[in-house]
């Protein structure tokens, strides 16, 4: 396991080596990520700007996603496509990481987490806010439905990487201000996140034990 301090965008540009590896994100600077298919004009860039906030887009979808530095964990986890872990399926590719990651919530305190392995759960929150969805192996919490562990993917023809996002605080009111329009008020999306107390190395440290111990992982 690596721990990078990095610029979001900097890290969304990287390319990875075919091989397993795991990276603990730690960005240096706010940022709000559009997901692929987003295009700038979502954001208020005067509104970024006055606020010293990276606007940034990554290479896999989804929508928004609002960070700032020692209010989230962010683990990067890359497989070569050689690897018995992947799985051509896409809706069916991440299931695995899902179940690392409850196992992982568990040794921080959070019973009841489940992999999501139905379709996207998705409405116009959904479409704007990457957190106000549910895709196939992200991982909720079962009592509230409220999802707790965001990932997305990227597939290249040598590898895939998932973007692993947990927060420590979840303000949707704090991040709608720096786009241009929104579906609703912002209240309407803040139980749809589980925010964590656990601290991120603490997280990070479980995490990478799950992926240690798991029969199909070193």
């Amino acid at each position: 396991m690596q721990q990078l301090h990095c610029s979001a965008s900097e890290q969304h540009a990287r390319t990875f080596t075919p091989e397993r590896s795991v990276f603990d994100v730690r960005i240096r600077q706010t940022a709000l990520v559009l997901g692929s298919r987003q295009t700038p004009d979502l954001v208020d860039a005067d509104a970024c700007a006055r606020g010293n906030i990276e606007v940034v887009r990554r290479r896999s979808g989804g929508g928004v996603v609002f960070l700032e530095p020692g209010e989230h964990v962010w683990l990067d986890i890359v497989i070569p496509r050689t690897d018995e872990l992947w799985v051509d399926d896409v809706s069916t590719s991440m299931w695995w990481l899902g179940e690392v990651w409850v196992r992982a919530l568990a040794e921080v305190g959070i019973d009841g987490a489940q992999v999501h392995r139905g379709a996207l759960l998705n409405d116009s929150w959904g479409d704007l806010v990457c957190f106000a969805g549910v895709g196939p192996g992200e991982v909720t919490v079962s009592a509230t439905g409220s999802k707790v562990v965001g990932i997305s993917q990227r597939r290249t023809r040598d590898y895939a990487s998932f973007q692993c996002t947990v927060f420590h605080k979840w303000a949707p009111e704090q991040f709608a201000p720096l786009l241009r329009v929104l579906p609703g008020a912002p209240s309407q999306i803040e139980e749809r996140v589980t925010a964590i107390t656990a601290s991120t190395d603490a997280v990070v440290n479980a995490v990478v034990k799950q992926l240690q111990s798991s029969p199909l992982l070193p």
